[in-house]
């Protein structure tokens, strides 16, 4: 049961980056050398690359596409994937 709610979760989660619009920050989940190559390929900006989680974005569309197309192993939406959008949070910004 709980393999099939993790499934379902990654797979949605999968589905909802491709809906990603520009301007958005991505997680991509893998080796950072790896991850790293593939957003640099695929014309992004890496925000913060730790362990297996770097969090990118770029402002064209299909960024998401050009990832996988790059090399990426996994590609979430930061947001969805649970907020690491790697910003500041807002009440950080907001003491600023």
């Amino acid at each position: 049961m709980v393999a099939l709610v993790v499934c379902g979760w990654l797979t949605l989660a999968i589905g909802l980056s491709f809906a990603a619009g520009p301007d958005k920050s991505i997680a991509v989940i893998g080796p950072q050398a790896q991850a790293i190559a593939a957003v640099v390929k695929a014309k992004g900006h890496i925000l913060v690359a730790y362990g297996y989680v770097t969090i990118a974005r770029s402002e064209e569309a299909g960024f998401v596409g050009r990832l996988y197309a790059a090399g990426a192993l996994l590609v979430l939406d930061a947001d969805q994937a649970g907020g690491c959008t790697g910003l500041p949070p807002k009440r950080l910004v907001a003491r600023l």
